[in-house]
């Protein structure tokens, strides 16, 4: 297939918030929107957004993955960034329409449709630094995908970066473009300077995540993760995993833990270390950068607990594990 989230349904589904209220939901077409050059996501960010995805069974039925939680997550940044209060019923509903209307495109297994619901500022005013946008769109991407992992579940190299950080520490459990984009320079800086995947953002030595994605470390029959604050985004697949972990009688420690701990740890041959994120569920990693040194991450190769988690997860989502804890939302088609 072509490249990740390069390939689009040729429709999506759109609501406007004006007058204080939302309209009724429409389809139309996603190669385009109409806004002001004023408008207020152009000049001030006021932007989010959510990646969740559809899943074909061997039935042919279609199901949609934590679709709750990303929903809760997407009121959340909204209400974050001051953008108008998302209805969760409505787009809960936009979501199953559009899916439903593309079902049969929904690829097979290990394909799926990425989901992506956004929410931008619309009001046409350039004066509005510091005061909310009274308008906004809410609209439903679709993007069948392949495989995250066509290449190979090859290790990446991690740069560790403990002097800077991905953004902002008020801003980190918002999911806005800007703070991917705050991440952007320091993470092709690496890839020039150090051939590194991606960076590891550890702000006076504490781990926190790369610039997209939740950081995991596992050693042994424990996972270390950091615990839930405001500094970073809180992953929908992170939690699934987690949740999985302990279905599997692991033990999950979710706490501050620092570089020198993760180089300690790393240095054991049975460590494993992996990221975690819709689009790849979880990648792992086979090497850290740190002061210009490099540190292989146990056997320096994808470890087998990191992709027995992943492939339990992918069971659960493809309906060839049981959902224990309904996680899936049928597509009636």
């Amino acid at each position: 297939m072509a490249a990740f989230g390069t390939v689009f349904m040729p429709q999506m589904i759109q609501a406007h918030f004006t007058d204080n209220a939302w309209s009724a939901s429409s389809v139309v077409p996603s190669d385009k929107i109409e806004l002001h050059a004023g408008a207020h996501v152009l000049h001030y960010s006021s932007t989010c957004f959510e990646g969740l995805k559809a899943f074909r069974h061997e039935d042919g039925s279609v199901y949609i993955f934590r679709m709750d939680a990303n929903i809760a997550r997407m009121k959340q940044s909204s209400h974050l960034l001051s953008l108008p209060e998302v209805d969760g019923a409505m787009l809960e509903k936009m979501i199953i329409d559009i899916v439903r209307q593309y079902a049969d495109e929904t690829p097979l297994p290990p394909g799926s449709m990425y989901i992506r619901p956004t929410h931008i500022g619309t009001e046409a005013a350039i004066g509005k630094a510091a005061v909310p946008s009274l308008s906004s769109l809410l609209y439903v991407l679709l993007s069948p995908v392949g495989d995250y992992f066509a290449g190979g579940a090859t290790a990446l190299r991690v740069l560790l970066e403990e002097d800077g950080m991905r953004c902002a520490p008020h801003m980190g459990m918002i999911k806005s473009g800007g703070n991917y984009a705050s991440a952007l320079a320091p993470i092709t800086a690496a890839r020039i300077q150090h051939q590194a995947d991606q960076i590891l953002f550890c702000p006076g030595g504490d781990v926190q995540e790369t610039g997209a994605a939740n950081f995991i470390l596992i050693d042994g029959n424990e996972i270390i993760t950091k615990a839930l604050d405001s500094t970073f985004l809180h992953g929908v697949t992170r939690s699934s995993i987690l949740t999985i972990a302990k279905d599997l009688g692991m033990t999950v420690s979710e706490r501050n833990f620092t570089v020198t701990e993760l180089l300690e740890r790393a240095a054991k041959p049975g460590t494993e270390a992996a990221l975690s994120g819709t689009a790849a569920v979880l990648t792992p990693v086979g090497t850290f950068i740190h002061n210009d040194k490099e540190y292989k991450v146990g056997t320096g190769e994808a470890g087998p607990t990191t992709m027995r988690l992943r492939q339990a997860l992918n069971d659960i989502q493809w309906g060839k594990a049981e959902d224990k804890h309904g996680w899936l939302t049928k597509i009636d088609i």
